[in-house]
């Protein structure tokens, strides 16, 4: 292959000119990577843009003259990303706001110029003005009761939540019933598990298991029930107080259905009545008046006792109620909890709780949960929850007496009283024993050194956090 001769001559003034250039490469390079004094945020800048690795490296020490003494001005090894917001991103208002609510944070979003429904929007404030901490993409974490269907019928009714309401809550479902005085909700089983929180009233509960042990119980406010699966059961309101009662229900299965519960009159419908003669050693005729079709919920006459029918296989030796109302609960510099799981209700092998207060300014702590979902149920006050799933993603949500909440196991998350009173909600689990992480106790009791490469914090403030947990965190003190 022959070459120009002109070509030949141009090939030294290109290499002197690719050499001029790779020197200026190099020298740029050592100029940027070398900090003016006192000027740690050049150092940030030029560490963030400069360098592309997973392990984090530190800038160049320089050093600077301070009344005669030298002081380093190098950032330290774990600065390598921009520091985080001082914003502290408080609510922008509550659910008591007469103000004009709009999507406007700061210097950031707009009015709303179409139609707006103010009453969801009040409710709602970080939703429609998130903090500039919210990032990414979390599934809906919220479901207010007040959304669901009911099922009205005769002597009280019944509004329930799956995963039809909530996709992301796929490993418990609730229901919140009413029973007028007397009002039955009729003999049935389910294939999963029932647990009972009362908010009012007092309901009778029955049952037989199966080995042919019954059991009768008055369950009042605050306290449980629990039946496990299979277990055949019904539940009636007393006349105490002339109400009836109102109850919540949960169940270990996000797809559990209220609509797929196995119901006496139900069967019964559809069994011939002469295969109901011979189970029963009686005739047909004793079956004239059974219904044709499921009852479901139907009024009664108010207990008159809660002694059970003398049984020679006796009771049944684990009692399926609890009187979680009696049980003392722990004191916080920020409220209480207590608990309720298979250690203290045994029979309770598949749903735990926790009943948290939470007073005006103060904070569920900052935590996890490690193996199980939390199925949340807010009965007082207003709350405000920001998920962290992860990967960079976060959002906040509110909430109000009436409404779910569902945070995945392994998601952080805190509950934050943004109210004037008491907020009080339930922390329910599918799991026999309680169990949750604390981020301060968890800090607390990691090497502050390892602490302090990772946050910046001082050795005071590392000193500060509590080594035990502390659930239920206070208000800062004036």
């Amino acid at each position: 292959m022959q070459v120009e001769s002109s070509a030949v001559e141009e090939i030294p003034k290109m290499n002197k000119l690719l050499s001029s250039v790779l020197c200026a490469i190099a020298l740029t390079s050592f100029v940027t990577a070398a900090p003016a004094a006192g000027n740690s945020s050049s150092v940030l800048s030029s560490t963030t843009t400069s360098f592309v690795s997973s392990t984090p490296v530190a800038a160049p020490a320089t050093s600077a003259s301070v009344n005669g003494t030298s002081v380093s001005t190098a950032p330290p090894a774990s600065q390598t990303v921009p520091l985080a917001s001082d914003d502290p991103n408080f609510v922008e208002w509550n659910v008591t706001t007469t103000d004009d609510v709009q999507p406007i944070r700061g210097s950031l979003g707009a009015s709303i110029l179409g139609p707006q429904n103010v009453a969801i929007d009040q409710q709602n404030p970080d939703l429609l003005a998130p903090p500039t901490s919210d990032a990414g993409s979390v599934p809906n974490v919220k479901w207010p009761f007040g959304l669901s269907h009911n099922r009205l019928q005769t002597g009280g009714w019944a509004r329930q939540q799956n995963v039809q309401q909530l996709p992301i809550a796929t490993s418990m479902a609730g229901v919140d019933m009413r029973l007028e005085a007397g009002a039955i909700r009729e003999l049935h089983w389910h294939q999963t598990a029932e647990w009972a929180y009362v908010l009012k009233g007092t309901t009778q509960i029955t049952s037989v298991d199966q080995l042919g042990r019954n059991f009768v119980a008055n369950v009042g406010p605050g306290d449980l029930w629990y039946f496990p699966p299979g277990i055949p059961h019904s539940l009636q309101a007393t006349g105490v107080d002339g109400e009836g009662s109102e109850f919540l229900l949960v169940f270990p299965d996000g797809n559990f259905s209220e609509d797929d519960t196995f119901l006496l009159t139900d069967w019964m419908a559809h069994v011939p009545k002469e295969v109901l003669a011979k189970n029963f050693q009686t005739t047909i005729a004793a079956f004239d008046t059974i219904p044709g079709e499921q009852l479901y919920i139907f009024p009664g006459t108010p207990p008159t006792t809660d002694t059970p029918p003398q049984d020679p296989q006796g009771q049944i030796p684990q009692p399926f109620a609890f009187s979680f109302s009696q049980v003392n609960a722990t004191q916080y510099s920020g409220g209480t909890a207590k608990v309720a799981d298979s250690t203290t209700f045994p029979i309770a092998t598949e749903v735990a709780v926790a009943e948290v207060t939470v007073e005006p300014g103060a904070m569920r702590e900052l935590h996890w949960h490690p193996t199980q979902d939390e199925w949340g149920f807010f009965l007082e006050g207003t709350g405000r929850i920001t998920v962290f799933a992860s990967s960079g993603n976060a959002q906040t949500y509110d909430f109000e007496a009436g409404d779910i909440s569902f945070t995945p196991k392994t998601y952080g998350h805190y509950v934050e009283n943004i109210g004037n009173t008491t907020l009080r909600f339930l922390e329910i689990f599918n799991t026999a024993v309680f169990q949750d992480v604390g981020l301060a106790q968890w800090l607390a009791l990691t090497p502050p050194a390892l602490v302090k490469a990772h946050l910046g914090l001082s050795d005071e403030t590392i000193a500060s956090f509590n080594t035990t947990k502390q659930v239920v965190v206070g208000p800062i003190s004036s």
